[in-house]
């Protein structure tokens, strides 16, 4: 496994990021296919094993179960200066602006909540869920640098924001003397480019890093149009994502697995390589031990210029979809 810094930030971590969102309780939250506390174990001790010291959840995943899965998994098998841990927050609930609870104390009884879920003093990457319309930026970055002061939190990050979001809140903070973020995990992958238009770019330009969810698409990457998994039949929010650009997105699939038996590897290999010649960190969710498996070799596989250009260019650029598409008409507390 290869390690770089994370951004501008004193963080070292590995290539792959796991992705945390497929552990925790089935019977709680927003999904029905993720993986008991057992199953949860044997998939982070292998990635320990493999050299993956980078760890992404958040309390909203099966409402805090994942990060109770991982913080118990990560004080058995690791100590905690061998992994680097991130988690996140939302937006200020209806209730919460009600309430008059403000942006700052909002950050600071979030973050208490996750450390108390994670079983640790400090979380090394927190990051903003998504950007918040209902609350001032200005109390958002207060309340983050506060966390970063009280040693609570190493450094920071955001999610599911646009380009002139995180300029305008890093360039808030230059002006203040307040923690900036260091990486932004935005929806990223071969069949949603969007982030290339304005994101990837600047990110470049500040030495910010990229850490991408969905690098598999939901999986539509790891296998041939037509085969199923029982995510792909339950996940309604990736097939709000993708179903609109199926038929165009398949045309690319087909590639990704032509490429695949080229080289005598996975799709996902070929899919999460892609991602990595980009200088990305991916986010890879695992509910198998093959998962991870097939996340570290493709860490390790370099595709050439030519490949990379193959790959590329059947993509036709599309109105954004997903999260970003209702980040305008986001509702307070509202996380899609």
């Amino acid at each position: 496994m290869n390690y770089v810094k994370l951004g501008r930030s004193d963080l070292t971590v590995s290539r792959i990021c796991m992705g945390c969102m497929g552990f925790g309780d089935a019977a709680t939250g927003q999904h029905r296919w993720t993986v008991d506390e057992e199953q949860t174990r044997g998939i982070l001790r292998r990635a320990l094993e493999l050299g993956i010291n980078f760890f992404d959840t958040a309390p909203v995943y099966q409402n805090g179960s994942s990060e109770r899965f991982l913080g118990r998994a990560l004080r058995d098998f690791a100590r905690r200066d061998e992994y680097v841990l991130a988690t996140k927050f939302t937006p200020r609930t209806q209730e919460e602006i009600d309430a008059g609870v403000s942006g700052q104390k909002h950050v600071e009884n979030a973050l208490n909540r996750s450390l108390e879920n994670l079983g640790v003093d400090f979380v090394d990457l927190y990051i903003c869920h998504m950007w918040d319309y209902h609350t001032p930026m200005e109390e958002i970055m207060e309340g983050l640098h506060s966390a970063v002061t009280t040693g609570k939190a190493r450094c920071i990050g955001i999610s599911n924001c646009f380009a002139w979001q995180l300029a305008k809140a890093n360039f808030y903070a230059r002006e203040h003397g307040l923690s900036e973020f260091v990486s932004v995990q935005g929806h990223y992958n071969l069949i949603a480019r969007e982030e290339e238009r304005e994101m990837v770019p600047f990110c470049r330009d500040q030495n910010i890093a990229l850490t991408p969810y969905s690098p598999l698409a939901g999986g539509r990457l790891s296998r041939r149009p037509g085969e199923s998994t029982r995510r792909f039949r339950e996940d309604a929010y990736a097939r709000f994502k993708y179903d609109a650009t199926a038929e165009a997105d398949g045309r690319i699939i087909l590639r990704v697995a032509e490429l695949a038996e080229r080289r005598g590897v996975s799709m996902t290999e070929i899919a999460l390589a892609w991602l990595l010649s980009k200088s990305a960190v991916p986010v890879v969710g695992a509910t198998r031990v093959s998962h991870v498996e097939g996340a570290v070799r493709a860490a390790a596989l370099e595709l050439t210029p030519e490949e990379q250009g193959w790959l590329e260019e059947l993509y036709v650029p599309h109105a954004l979809a997903g999260v970003m598409a209702q980040n305008g008409k986001q509702k307070a507390g509202n996380v899609v």
